[in-house]
């Protein structure tokens, strides 16, 4: 019997077999955003449907806004967290190209540093 000791795989890692998804659309563990989105919708349903009984003593209702927070929370965290998402990615490609720009033109005399250095000597 052989015992694999190597540790699992992070979520968003390729190679696991099944993964967790929300009424067979959502692939919860691997898109970005998404567990984070429904665990805040969840407890924004708890916190709608709880104050609204409280506040109301009407089961109907409270469950209505339940399922209305749900749905208002969700959203909002989706597309506040998607939003933040791109902007990061787009920052690190600028980055990841400035490097690789960086690595390219160093020590050549197409390095835009080394004109800027140049000229600058030129007019003192």
């Amino acid at each position: 019997m052989k015992t694999d000791w190597s540790a699992a795989p992070e979520p968003g890692e390729a190679g696991r077999g099944m993964s967790f998804r929300l009424l067979g659309i959502l692939d919860v563990e691997n898109t970005p955003c998404a567990r984070e989105s429904i665990l805040y919708g969840s407890l924004g349903s708890v916190v709608a449907g709880l104050g609204h009984f409280l506040f109301a003593s009407r089961v109907r209702r409270s469950c209505d806004a339940g399922v209305g927070g749900f749905i208002v929370v969700t959203l909002g965290c989706w597309f506040h967290c998607r939003y933040n998402y791109a902007k990061q990615r787009i920052q690190e490609r600028i980055a990841r190209e400035g490097i690789k720009n960086k690595i390219l033109y160093e020590s050549t005399h197409l390095n835009p540093e080394r004109k800027q250095a140049n000229s600058s000597h030129q007019h003192n």
